[in-house]
């Protein structure tokens, strides 16, 4: 197992939407290992296959350090079933350097997946764990949280990032906190 690459924002690739995956082998846990340790190293809340160039509905998640007791969830083809109430979530992204905003999200949600072992499960989430599935998931379907924003705040994002570019700080990652 190995530490993976982060693609950053603008990649492309992070805007095409990931394959179900057909097949859960050893390939697919030893990959999902190495996205555990590269969202730990980075460090992050959850990582999605497409941040790391792979074109698998997989995910990874961990909202421990801010819920004490939840449980590492790696998660395969999951799909949102029912989502309900709304919530504001000031959210970061290991794919988009040195920003955060405020993203509207719903409040509780129903996630189906496949886990590595070939069980389906069902996962009811609110807080913080419903913020960073809906997050990662909008990863697989090729959306970003800057998609999510206002039409201005991106603009200003894409412009401190061109200022980033242009000073030579834009293969720095460097999250003042854990991001989603």
């Amino acid at each position: 197992m190995a530490l993976l690459k982060i693609r950053k924002f603008p990649d492309p690739s992070l805007k095409q939407p990931a394959k179900p995956v057909t097949n859960i082998d050893g390939d697919l846990n030893t990959f999902v290992e190495s996205m555990i340790q590269t969202m730990y190293a980075a460090p992050g809340v959850g990582l999605a296959a497409p941040q790391v160039g792979d074109s698998r509905r997989v995910i990874v998640l961990d909202t421990e350090h801010e819920n004490p007791g939840a449980q590492l969830l790696k998660l395969i083809n999951p799909e949102i079933a029912e989502a309900e109430g709304s919530v504001i979530w000031e959210e970061g992204c290991l794919s988009v350097m040195d920003f955060t905003a405020d993203v509207k999200r719903s409040a509780k949600v129903l996630v189906r997946a496949w886990t590595p072992d070939q069980k389906q499960i069902e996962i009811e989430a609110d807080g913080l764990l419903a913020v960073a599935l809906q997050h990662e998931i909008d990863h697989l379907d090729g959306k970003l949280f800057i998609d999510r924003i206002s039409r201005i705040k991106r603009e200003l994002y894409r412009r401190k990032l061109a200022k980033m570019i242009k000073e030579g700080k834009a293969d720095e990652q460097r999250p003042s906190r854990v991001q989603i």
